[in-house]
């Protein structure tokens, strides 16, 4: 999946190993991506379920980290074949 800024032309790839890398690297990985309110959320879930949350939040990786792309304006690009 990846996603085009229609400022500045920059192409970004959400890798299809996010969810691994979420579920090695937790709340860091989405600190890296710069998703900052789930950081805070990982944190805090972590906390309230004593770590289970670590194993939960990969199935979600690739919808956060879509949605955060939206949400800042940038489009997604259409795969090529």
């Amino acid at each position: 999946m990846k996603f085009k800024n229609p400022e500045t032309g920059a192409v970004e790839e959400i890798p299809a190993l996010a969810p691994l890398w979420v579920l090695l690297f937790g709340f860091f990985y989405f600190a890296f991506k710069g998703i900052w309110n789930h950081v805070l959320g990982g944190v805090l879930f972590a906390i309230v379920t004593a770590g289970l949350s670590w194993l939960i939040y990969p199935f979600f990786a690739y919808d956060i980290l879509r949605k955060h792309y939206l949400e800042r304006g940038w489009t997604e690009v259409a795969e090529e074949a």
